[in-house]
C-alpha cells in the first residue's frame, strides 16, 4: 500500500512545473491589472511556522496575456515579463495589527455602499505563500468577487509529500485564522465572506468550530457566507463540526466533484470511501442547511480546483447571477432561485452544473 500511495502522489505532480515565488517588479503595475490583496499569515518568509499572526498588503499584477484560470510564474533565470507573469508590484508590511486594521477599514470605506464585505480566502495543501496569494488574485480577477480581499496564508510546507505535516499545520493555525476572521468580521461596512479550498476548508471549519465553542457568536453572526471549494474533509468530521458550530452562516455552499483525483487520493490515504469535496450525492449531508454544487463535468488535470482553473466554468460562474451571488452577502432585491434555496434550506440542496448549463 505505501508504494501505491507514493506512485499516486507522484502522478499528481506537474512535470517540471516551477513553484510560485514572490517576484517584486514595481513596473508591472503599469502593465497588468493590479489586485490589492490584504494578507494575514502565521508563516515566516521561509515558509515555516510562526507564533502569532503578521499582516501585510500586496499589490499583485495580473498579466494581460493569459487565459482565464491560468497562472504563469517567471521562468528560472529569465527576466520577469509583466505581460505574461504574475508579479508583485508592491508589498507593504504592517508593524502593528492596529495599522493593518485601519488600512483595511479605509479600503472598505472607499468602496460603494453595497460592496463593503471582506472576502477571506484560505488556500489548500501544498501551497507556497506566493501560490496561494497569486491564486486568490487570479480568482479575484476572473470572477470579479465582491468586497475587499483578505488572504490567510498558513504554513503549508509547499511539498507534495508533506501531507501529514500540512494537516498538523492546519491544527497549528486555528487560532490565527480565528483571529483573522474576527478582524474581517469587525472591519465594518459589510460582512465577512469566507472561502476555503481543499485542506484550507478543513482549517476554516475547525476555526469556526473553535469560535462557536468559545462563545464568539457575535463574530459568527457577522459572517455573510461560507464557500468550501473541493473541501478535503472527512464527511463524519464535517458533521461534528457543523453540530458544534450550531447555526451555520447562510448561504453555505460546497463545490464538489467526483472526478477530483487529489481528493480520491486523500480518501485512499485515509482508508475511507469519499471526502466531502468528492460527494456526488447529497445524501450524507441531506439533513444539513448546505448547498452542494457539483462541478465534476469541468474537470481538467487533477480536477482539484475547477472553480478557479476551468475557463468554461469560470464563464458560467461569472455570468450566472444566482451562482455568483453566493460569494456575496448582498442578496437583497433580485435574489435568484438558487441563492434563495441556499438561504432558506433546512436540508441540503444540490445542483449539478454541466457545460450545457
Amino acid at each position: 500500500m505505501p508504494g501505491r500511495i507514493l506512485v499516486a502522489l507522484l502522478l499528481l505532480l506537474p512535470a517540471c512545473a516551477p513553484r510560485g515565488e514572490i517576484t517584486v517588479a514595481p513596473e508591472a503595475a503599469r502593465v497588468g491589472h493590479v489586485e490589492r490583496i490584504y494578507v494575514a499569515t502565521n508563516r515566516t518568509p521561509d515558509g515555516s511556522r510562526q507564533e502569532g499572526v503578521s499582516f501585510g498588503r500586496v499589490d499583485v499584477s495580473v498579466p494581460p496575456e493569459r487565459r482565464p484560470g491560468s497562472i504563469t510564474y517567471p521562468r528560472q533565470g529569465a527576466k520577469p515579463d509583466p505581460q505574461r507573469d504574475f508579479l508583485v508590484a508592491e508589498y507593504a508590511r504592517f508593524a502593528r495589527p492596529a495599522d493593518f486594521q485601519a488600512d483595511l477599514r479605509r479600503a472598505i470605506a472607499a468602496r460603494p455602499a453595497g460592496d463593503r464585505d471582506v472576502v477571506l480566502f484560505v488556500h489548500g495543501y501544498n501551497n507556497t505563500f506566493a501560490e496561494g496569494l497569486y491564486r486568490f488574485a487570479q480568482i479575484e480577477r476572473d470572477l470579479s468577487l465582491p468586497g475587499v480581499p483578505l488572504h490567510f496564508s498558513w504554513p503549508s510546507r509547499g511539498q507534495p509529500l508533506a501531507y501529514a505535516a500540512d494537516r498538523d499545520s492546519v491544527l497549528y493555525s486555528r487560532d490565527g485564522l480565528a483571529r483573522s476572521i474576527g478582524i474581517a468580521a469587525e472591519a465594518g461596512g459589510g460582512k465577512a465572506i469566507l472561502v476555503g479550498h481543499s485542506m484550507g476548508a478543513l482549517l476554516l471549519m475547525e476555526s469556526l468550530r473553535q469560535m462557536a465553542i468559545a462563545g464568539e457568536r457575535r463574530t459568527l453572526d457577522r459572517i455573510g457566507a461560507v464557500v468550501l471549494l473541493s473541501p478535503d474533509i472527512d464527511v463524519g468530521v464535517f458533521r461534528t463540526q457543523v453540530r458544534a458550530i450550531g447555526r451555520l452562516p447562510q448561504p453555505f455552499v460546497i463545490f464538489t466533484s467526483g472526478r477530483d483525483r487529489a481528493l480520491n487520493l486523500s480518501a485512499l490515504i485515509s482508508a475511507e470511501p469519499v471526502r466531502l469535496g468528492s460527494l456526488t450525492d447529497a445524501g450524507p449531508v441531506a439533513d444539513l442547511p448546505v448547498m452542494l454544487v457539483d462541478v465534476g463535468a469541468f474537470s481538467t488535470g487533477d480536477g482539484h480546483f475547477n472553480v478557479a482553473t476551468s475557463p468554461a466554468l469560470l464563464r458560467i460562474l461569472s455570468q450566472a447571477q444566482e451562482l455568483n451571488s453566493v460569494f456575496s452577502s448582498d442578496v437583497g432585491g433580485g435574489v435568484g432561485p438558487l441563492t434563495r434555496a441556499a438561504l432558506h434550506a433546512e436540508r441540503a440542496a444540490q445542483i449539478v452544473i454541466s457545460p450545457a448549463f
